[in-house]
């Protein structure tokens, strides 16, 4: 399964998709990027003339990377274009470095702890573009394939 087609089976769509590429997946890493832009949502009312990326938008960016991309591929064998998988987030635990402000672009690296019984749960970190630790945390979830 390609990046793209990975993509295009995330659950998310604009405004709320915070995967603009992948540019390494295998069975314990997902690595991918995206840009925040002016004109998203969140930034019109988050500190009024300095908009930051609040950090719920964040740890939301390192999970749709980290934890539902990396759940889609393990996944793969059995994705069908009629049955996607249902994904939860059940836990998230982060700690903050840097600010993230509007046309900034992070990476997201994240590695497999575990996948067993549909739980899956990786450690992640966010880095800007000067290659900087901008977050960091563990991030679970139960993905499954069945249709409910």
């Amino acid at each position: 399964m390609s990046p793209k087609e990975i993509i295009s089976l995330l659950p998310y769509t604009h405004p709320f998709l915070f995967v603009d590429s992948l540019s390494e997946i295998n069975e314990n890493i997902a690595k991918g990027r995206h840009t925040f832009h002016n004109e998203d949502f969140f930034y019109s009312g988050h500190f009024k003339e300095n908009p930051v990326t609040p950090g719920v938008i964040l740890i939301e960016t390192m999970a749709q990377i980290g934890l539902v991309c990396l759940g889609i591929y393990l996944l793969k064998d059995k994705i069908s274009v009629k049955k996607f998988p249902k994904i939860a987030m059940v836990s998230s635990q982060a700690d903050f470095f840097l600010p993230v402000y509007p046309e900034e672009t992070v990476t997201v690296i994240s590695q497999k702890i575990y996948f067993r019984f549909g739980k899956l749960k990786c450690s992640a970190e966010m880095k800007n573009e000067k290659g900087e630790l901008v977050c960091k945390g563990i991030l679970a979830g139960m993905i499954t394939n069945k249709l409910t």
